[in-house]
């Protein structure tokens, strides 16, 4: 799942970075109002974390405009204004949840899984044949057998497993596993898919990841 994270104050911004990177989530950054509607009108997000105070353009006006050309990515604003007017000013503009600084990261991500679960993300158990994949302890199981997975190859099954059937090409997997800085040129997604294939392919299971030569990989039952 990829996040975008529009916050200016560089510490609080590295600090939610850190946190949501060691969930597996890839994150993008802007630091202004402006570089940040840019990135989330062109890029698919899975959620916005918006701080409301920033240069160029302020958080609400971002929510607005965003809402106006139909961009309907989930919202938590991120406010040093703990009024009901400002509050309510920012879900008006079309946010879906506010959080009050200072916060702990803990809140945060669970206003974040909050909203994810509205876009129908709160399945905590992905299944595909014997294959799977506990949201809660980041694990994966096939039949008895326990898989330990690192924190990339965690994010690239869930979103394999939340795509089940369906080609995925090597661009719609950069976009959603890897942030916005990912070398397209490199051969990276085929390393990590091998990763995967060696934990959760291997004999005498079945084979479930699938490469469609020349555009990607689909994950599925059979030949």
């Amino acid at each position: 799942m990829r996040i975008l994270v529009v916050e200016d104050e560089k510490k609080v911004e590295g600090f939610i970075k850190k946190g949501l990177e060691e969930e597996s989530y890839a994150v993008d950054v802007a630091y202004d109002g402006v570089e940040g509607e840019y990135l989330a009108s062109t890029n698919d997000y899975d959620v916005i974390i918006l701080d409301i105070m920033l240069p160029k353009k302020n958080g609400t006006d971002v929510v607005r405009d965003l809402r106006s050309r139909d961009i309907k990515t989930p919202v938590l604003l991120l406010t040093a204004r703990d009024t009901v007017e400002d509050k309510v000013k920012g879900l008006n503009s079309g946010a879906d949840d506010y959080l009050s600084k200072p916060f702990a990261f803990e809140e945060l991500l669970a206003r974040v899984r909050a909203l994810m679960r509205r876009k129908g993300y709160g399945i905590t158990e992905l299944k595909l044949a014997d294959l799977v994949l506990d949201q809660a302890t980041r694990k994966a199981k096939r039949g008895d057998i326990v898989i330990d997975l690192t924190s990339k190859e965690y994010g690239l099954l869930e979103y394999f497993l939340r795509n089940p059937n369906k080609v995925l090409t090597r661009t719609m997997i950069a976009e959603h596993v890897w942030d916005y800085s990912f070398d397209s040129d490199t051969n990276i997604i085929d390393v990590y898919v091998n990763h995967l294939r060696n934990k959760i392919d291997k004999e005498p299971f079945k084979k479930l990841i699938h490469t469609v030569r020349g555009i990607g990989y689909i994950v599925k039952e059979g030949e």
